[in-house]
């Protein structure tokens, strides 16, 4: 990607062919294709210049430095919570901002989050990211350089999950490319596994992920199984309705056999009584869920009707998981780390 002021090409995020194709473009002499695999392994274990890539001639170095950098954006903001939570904010080469989260679980395991928009153009309300509007799609690149920056930052990351700012199924294409690079041997060799990418709920994108990729896990943001209520949490269900969405879960679920996360954003005496789990059991019949119950992260947002948003209490959260284990649906409780940093589900952007 070519910065539009320095006019020099970022390389970070490109595997050995693609930079390998790029150098022969934009250098004076062509470089063996064994640079190329040089270059990049030192990209992705870190480096930030290229002068210090000691085992690069000092020419191609210096050549290197003059025509090209490493990444195309630059950390503006790090920020520690004190749950081991890490917020990176990004400043982007048009100046558009975004952030990335590292977050650590009981066991120690590191999970990035990482966003694929600038803003975001859904108006969940619930959500402050949506609160922010649509800036624009992120290239791939630029999804991947959260991920590295990450990891320079905080190393040990193990697993991914791609449900920071903005919606990944509107940036389906830069998201193909970015979890290519997160996947491939001379890439982060991360295994699709261990990448969730979760989703609003856009029901077509859904079906061609099935057929097209990337194959990642996939965590869907249900929030309501009563079409009207989740129409007034999330705009999208007048796009997406409930069977439509159902629909495209289901041949889903028939092309690759993998279980699907239903996200439950949880919120006082809206969408957690007997009823909303009876809707939610009607809408899972049949289909291999895990429910993923979230007690709403507190961002000061109305919701429609200007009624007050609040997080349920931890009675209200368990009964309500008790409603679901009643009518056999798995579920889990994820609670709000990174709330301290404004980094938790929903806070992005603050």
């Amino acid at each position: 990607m070519k910065d539009v002021l320095s006019e020099k090409y970022s390389l970070a995020g490109l595997l050995p062919l693609e930079l390998e194709i790029l150098l022969q473009k934009i250098l004076s002499n062509n470089i063996p294709p064994f640079r190329s695999r040089q270059i990049c392994r030192w990209i992705n274990e870190g480096k930030e210049d290229f002068l210090s890539m000691n085992n690069l001639p000092l020419t191609l170095r210096n050549e290197l430095t003059h025509t090209c950098m490493i990444y195309s954006s630059f950390v503006s903001k790090t920020i520690h919570g004190k749950d081991n939570t890490l917020k990176l904010q990004l400043t982007l080469n048009d100046d558009e901002k975004i952030e990335a989260v590292i977050l650590e679980d009981g066991k120690e395991r590191k999970t990035a989050c990482i966003s694929t928009q600038a803003g975001c153009s859904l108006s969940c309300v619930f959500c402050h990211t949506g609160s922010l509007g649509f800036k624009r799609n992120l290239m791939a690149q630029e999804i991947i350089e959260q991920f590295l920056y990450l990891k320079n930052t905080q190393p040990g990351i193990s697993h991914i999950v791609i449900m920071g700012m903005g919606e990944p199924l509107l940036n389906l294409e830069q998201l193909r490319k970015a979890v290519h690079f997160f996947t491939h041997k001379d890439g982060m060799g991360i295994s699709k596994k261990r990448i969730t990418l979760s989703t609003a709920g856009i029901a077509d994108n859904i079906m061609d992920v099935a057929d097209n990729g990337p194959h990642t896990r996939l965590a869907v943001s249900l929030v309501s199984a009563r079409q009207n209520t989740r129409e007034k949490l999330m705009p999208i269900a007048k796009t997406y309705p409930l069977p439509v969405l159902r629909q495209s879960l289901e041949y889903y679920q028939d092309k690759l056999k993998e279980r699907i996360t239903l996200e439950m954003v949880l919120l006082k005496g809206i969408n957690t009584s007997d009823e909303e789990a009876q809707a939610i059991a009607h809408f899972a019949a049949s289909l291999d869920v895990l429910v993923n119950l979230i007690p709403w992260n507190p961002i000061n947002l109305l919701c429609k009707g200007e009624q007050d948003l609040k997080t349920p209490s931890k009675n209200e959260v368990m009964q309500f998981s008790k409603a679901l284990e009643k009518r056999r649906l798995k579920t889990s409780i994820r609670m709000g780390k990174g709330c301290s940093i404004s980094g938790a589900c929903g806070q992005l952007g603050s």
